[in-house]
């Protein structure tokens, strides 16, 4: 029997942040402290999951059932919950990126690792591409985590640490399934 997934209370909760985004004009970059990141309400469904799972690897033999994707950047990456532990509670599994130009990674072992890497100010792209120091402290996504993750709170270094030492070959993973 498939185990189907609600939409968790802590990801609507985020749906109703803005996520601090600037651009210098001057220099042409992100400002520091950007969170690239726009939260979903609702999860994608399993048709749009698997139209992008499969566009993404160049893979049409996969079918996306192993992802719940929840928010995205502003270049079009997506932010997901990868299935991978059985019978576990969708904020039991890790969370991943894929981005619009191929960069991917396993941002958080768990939603409420997630909801601390945001709250320490790093994004799921920010995380991926730059690591744990582009962040800048944010408070209500600190209220988000403190409310909703179930754990004490962490830095950004821990959360990503642990994500990669829990996911040290994903990146090896994402290669075989694409074509």
């Amino acid at each position: 029997m498939e185990i189907t997934y609600e939409f968790p209370a802590a990801l609507t909760a985020l749906s109703s942040i803005e996520f601090p985004w600037d651009y210098d004009e001057k220099t042409e970059e992100p400002a520091p402290g950007n969170i690239d990141y726009e939260p979903y309400q609702e999860f994608d469904s399993a048709k749009e999951t698997t139209d992008w799972i499969r566009a993404w690897t160049g893979n049409e033999e996969l079918d996306g059932a192993a992802f719940r994707v929840f928010g995205k950047d502003g270049t079009g990456g997506l932010v997901a919950s990868w299935l991978v532990r059985p019978g576990q509670a969708l904020a039991e599994q890790p969370v991943a990126f894929f981005g619009s130009e191929g960069e991917a990674g396993i941002v958080a072992t768990s939603l409420g690792e997630f909801l601390w890497l945001l709250a320490g100010g790093v994004g799921p792209q920010e995380a991926v591409e730059f690591g744990s120091d582009s962040g800048v402290p944010h408070d209500e996504l600190r209220a988000v985590a403190e409310k909703y993750s179930g754990l004490p709170p962490r830095t950004p270094a821990e959360v990503l640490a642990k994500a990669r030492a829990e996911f040290p070959e994903f990146n090896q993973t994402v290669e075989s399934w694409c074509r």
